[in-house]
């Protein structure tokens, strides 16, 4: 099987082309397989690219643990790169359909390769049920939440995937690695979410550390930055644009009063490409 790494921001994936190879058989045990850092290629998870009777492309999403998930920011930035790159389809706006629908990206192209991407993540999910969460409130913002024995203030936003978002006053790895995989797995989140942990140094201007669910603390999360976005202007706490500095690198948001949909811009990279024994 032929697979090609790629990265957005440090959040890193192994992509295989489904246009031009059969699907695999076992996704989510390929994901597991192919993720480990120690015996397989090394990523936070799989990503299938494959026709879509609804866009130029369908995204399948793995997480390292084999779960699915619905959405990956910094993940649909590079597969829109390997679209592009690879001749798949050649324009500058790309559509791709996801778990939470068909979404619109535009491509920076600089000699012939796309180096960033501006996505159109849509508008956010706000509605508890939906999210889906049983913490109160339309959104629930600034909710309060226990953990490890510690008591938090969360704010909920899905972005197609639930995101719990805390603001604290310094990020350490007690709180990422500690409290993270305890609130990804709370009561409270019956499918279970995803954590950002979130300092802020200016209105417009944030640093951000993400526990992914099925995945642990990654380097960046798309959809996370995109959740911490609307979760600054939901509590008041930041500005609808907003630079989110994440471990692998920032990315550009802007929450639009006009369409109220999120914007994320942001790079996406190819590492290198290989072949995996079937």
């Amino acid at each position: 099987m032929f697979f090609t790494k790629m990265h957005g921001c440090g959040n890193d994936y192994i992509y295989v082309d489904c246009f031009r190879n059969p699907m695999p058989h076992d996704p989510a045990g390929l994901s597991r397989a192919v993720s480990d850092r120690h015996f397989g290629v090394g990523s936070d998870g799989l990503i299938l690219i494959c026709p879509s009777d609804k866009a130029d492309a369908r995204m399948r999403m793995f997480n390292s643990d084999g779960s699915e998930a619905e959405m990956c920011g910094n993940g649909i930035r590079c597969l829109a790169k390997y679209v592009y790159d690879r001749g798949i389809v050649r324009k500058p706006t790309l559509t791709v359909e996801t778990g939470r629908g068909v979404l619109a990206l535009d491509l920076e192209i600089a000699t012939g390769v796309v180096r960033n991407v501006k996505v159109n993540m849509g508008e956010p999910i706000l509605e508890a049920a939906q999210i889906p969460t049983n913490l109160i409130g339309k959104p629930p913002t600034n909710v309060p939440i226990t953990a490890s024995d510690r008591q938090f203030q969360a704010t909920c936003v899905s972005m197609g995937n639930p995101h719990c978002v805390i603001y604290v006053p310094e990020i350490t790895d007690s709180l990422v690695l500690g409290s993270g995989p305890i609130i990804e797995k709370h009561p409270a989140f019956p499918n279970r979410t995803n954590v950002g942990f979130v300092r802020i140094i200016r209105p417009d201007d944030v640093i951000v550390r993400v526990w992914e669910r099925g995945s642990g603390e990654t380097l960046a999360c798309g959809t996370g930055a995109c959740a911490v976005a609307v979760a600054g202007v939901l509590s008041g706490r930041t500005q609808r644009r907003l630079v989110v500095h994440l471990r692998g690198g920032d990315l550009s948001l802007y929450w639009s009063e006009t369409d109220n949909h999120v914007y994320m811009t942001g790079p996406a990279v190819e590492v290198f490409s290989g072949t995996w024994p079937e």
